[in-house]
């Protein structure tokens, strides 16, 4: 099993954001990113936010969520940011499920994470991709605000920040909002299911035909 991509969920998701966002200026990355979340159909949406952050990519990914029927979980680091973040987004809409904690605390309660959003301004954002305990048909991992080299600078690369056992597919930077560096990461044994063939074998002495399945 793996992500599936569906058109008419992200384009859903997205409409819905737009309508939701529109008082916000520089919104793009919500639309986005909603968009993405819904139409890979995710069911776990995890992201994390500080006292100070924007608010419409939460809305986004609360949008993403009522589309996929998925538990949407922010990540806040202290009781401070709690306060505040249900101060900004529940005037826009139901505010999600709320976690506080540093990464090594959260992580382990939260397993089968099909999208991942963190902020690249939080110093401990690589912690969370490392931490992450990923669905088995996959997952997308989105660093946001990751404009201006931020990530670069900080010796951030997607294969030295994930474990081995993630084996990533694809990554991309969009230059959308602050910037956005993504990666696809693939499903638990999708790379071996790949390589698995039927292979034709004719036995010229009986005269009979078998198929072998390799792996």
């Amino acid at each position: 099993m793996k992500l599936v991509w569906s058109p008419e969920s992200a384009s859903k998701a997205y409409i819905d954001t737009v309508k939701s966002c529109e008082l916000h200026q520089g919104s793009g990355v919500a639309e986005l990113l909603s968009a993405m979340a819904a139409g890979w159909n995710a069911k776990l949406i995890v992201e994390t936010w500080s006292q100070g952050g924007r608010i419409p990519t939460s809305i986004g990914l609360a949008i993403a969520a009522r589309h996929t029927g998925a538990r949407h979980v922010c990540i806040v680091p202290d009781q401070r940011s709690r306060v505040a973040y249900i101060d900004a987004i529940s005037s826009t809409i139901t505010a999600p499920e709320i976690i506080v904690g540093d990464p090594e605390e959260v992580m382990t309660e939260l397993d089968s994470i099909d999208f991942l959003v963190v902020d690249s301004g939080r110093k401990d954002f690589t912690r969370f991709l490392r931490l992450a305990r990923l669905s088995q048909r996959g997952a997308v991992l989105v660093c946001k605000n990751a404009g201006g080299g931020k990530t670069a600078s900080c010796g951030f690369k997607w294969r030295g920040v994930l474990d081995s056992g993630k084996r990533v597919v694809r990554t991309a930077y969009l230059p959308v909002g602050e910037g956005i560096d993504m990666a696809h990461v693939a499903g638990t044994g999708s790379s071996s299911a790949n390589k698995r063939r039927w292979v034709k074998h004719f036995d010229h002495i009986t005269g009979e035909e078998h198929l072998i399945r390799t792996t």
